[in-house]
């Protein structure tokens, strides 16, 4: 016979799924304050578009759970709720640019990061990774997957692997991915080998990159002394022109008696004493071939009328 009894409505799909056609129908239980903000908040993020709303909505639902009594919270929804919360602040916040705030904003609700869950760690790692941020991420998900509660999870090896490729190798952290390869029991023999594998070839590039950075620096030291030794060069050699032009541009006869009044104030002699006479008649051969070699013969120079 038919039963009279209204049919109970299904539970909110936030908090579980559709019922099974081998499972009992049950009553649904009365949705918390924290759950109705919750839907409010989707509604408001996925439909509104109103992000800002969503956010302030999440913040009150999380309020909810930690003034809300045990009893107005079902069993098994309390957390499933504020993982929720979690997913949709997450949202709103990259949705407003404030994709920065997310981490603390996410420690609010979970108080210290080995208690994150699985599925909020994985979307904190994949925004900050987007965002060329991934060090941000490093010591949260470190103490995560150090936490020996969060080991026999089904979702750690995903998130180990997740670490490794979108946090470790990008910054160039080495040693800590070989630590986290070779001493995790989370990767196969095939995913350890091909996690080493990506880990050398990490460090060649690293090392070629040094090797080539030292390069470049002794190159440039090498071309900074060669243009300062050509600069000097050219300096020495603008000076030498110089003098020599300067030099060349004088009169010729006040050349001579110039260099014969230094030459009379140096050795301090008398040129009409008789003992002066070899030394004049030296240094008059010696101007005299001077200027046989800087100047023609007279019988080369043109006579000018």
């Amino acid at each position: 016979m038919r039963s009279d009894s209204p049919t109970p409505a299904a539970p909110p799909r936030a908090l579980g799924g559709p019922l099974r056609s081998s499972e009992p129908v049950r009553a649904a239980p009365v949705p918390s304050a924290a759950a109705a903000l919750l839907e409010e908040a989707a509604d408001l993020l996925v439909v509104h578009l109103d992000f800002a709303a969503a956010l302030h909505a999440c913040e009150r639902a999380r309020r909810a759970l930690a003034d809300g009594a045990p009893a107005e919270q079902p069993a098994g929804t309390s957390s499933e709720v504020k993982c929720s919360l979690c997913v949709v602040g997450i949202q709103a916040l990259a949705e407003m640019n404030r994709w920065r705030e997310v981490l603390s904003w996410v420690l609010q609700y979970y108080q210290v990061p080995e208690e994150l869950p699985p599925r909020v760690l994985e979307l904190c790692v994949l925004l900050y990774s987007k965002m060329q941020e991934p060090g941000a991420m490093l010591e949260v998900v470190s103490a995560w997957l150090q936490d020996p509660d969060n080991q026999g999870l089904p979702e750690y090896r995903a998130l180990a692997e997740l670490h490794l490729q979108r946090v470790l190798l990008p910054l160039g952290c080495l040693s800590e991915a070989e630590e986290l390869v070779v001493g995790s029991a989370a990767f196969s023999d095939e995913q350890r080998l091909d996690a080493l594998q990506a880990i050398s070839t990490a460090r060649q590039q690293q090392g070629h990159q040094c090797s080539g950075s030292e390069e470049a620096q002794k190159l440039n030291q090498q071309g900074s002394f060669s243009h300062k030794f050509l600069s000097l060069l050219l300096l020495l050699r603008r000076l030498w022109d110089f003098a020599v032009s300067h030099f060349f541009s004088l009169p010729f006869k006040k050349s001579l008696l110039a260099a014969l009044i230094l030459c009379l104030l140096v050795a301090r002699f008398d040129p009409a004493s008789p003992a002066s006479l070899p030394f004049l008649y030296k240094l008059a051969q010696l101007f005299h071939r001077i200027r046989e070699a800087v100047f023609p013969p007279l019988g080369q120079l043109p006579i000018h009328d």
